[in-house]
């Protein structure tokens, strides 16, 4: 997540002093704001080793593991929050992870594009897959391997016998809480068991 506005929203949400385990934590620029900020503590879970490496560079401590494999080394209810900003859409086993995460956390938070914002279905309606900040990428060379909607967390997060303690989107930073499946790019989801 590089846009520093909504990396400080999504920070709001996790409470001073929590431990914190962010699933693919990309260069650990996230843990280490919780940590200098909010006085969190934790581990961020990368696989790409440039990543690991910025992790290190950052103090971050770092746990390089695909999370495709899941989080049997971590114990229930080890941390306060789990994170999993912009990863879901890159993973085989979502369901698995979305129960991984409230099973490992007290609290799970989850972030990721929301493939129903008003500047994808306008994209869609003139024929061509959306290329947007928070879909970078050409149809072709993406490295999500899925697209979802706020709405279809809902649904998954329910189906997987998941609480939605919170849900509302993210634009520039900005929380929407009228109508987040059409007029937020980020959806944000707080899940418990």
């Amino acid at each position: 997540m590089s846009d520093f506005s909504t990396l400080n929203a999504l920070a709001e949400l996790v409470p001073k002093g929590s431990r914190v385990l962010d699933l693919g934590c990309g260069d650990g620029a996230m843990l280490a704001h919780l940590c200098e900020l909010r006085g969190c503590t934790g581990y961020g879970v990368e696989i790409d080793d440039a990543n690991v490496h910025a992790c290190v560079q950052r103090g971050v401590n770092v746990i390089q593991l695909n999370l495709d494999e899941g989080l049997a080394m971590f114990g229930d209810q080890s941390f306060d929050v789990v994170l999993q900003i912009d990863t879901l859409q890159h993973l085989r086993n979502a369901e698995v992870m979305l129960r991984e995460t409230v099973r490992v956390g007290r609290l799970g938070i989850v972030a990721f594009p929301n493939f129903a914002h008003w500047p994808n279905r306008l994209s869609i309606l003139k024929g061509r897959m959306p290329v947007t900040r928070r879909l970078p990428y050409q149809w072709y060379d993406t490295p999500n391997i899925r697209v979802g909607t706020h709405a279809d967390l809902a649904r998954l997060a329910a189906r997987n016998g998941l609480k939605v303690k919170d849900s509302f989107g993210l634009q520039s930073g900005a929380m929407v809480r009228f109508l987040p499946n059409l007029l937020a790019g980020t959806s944000v989801y707080q899940l418990t068991r």
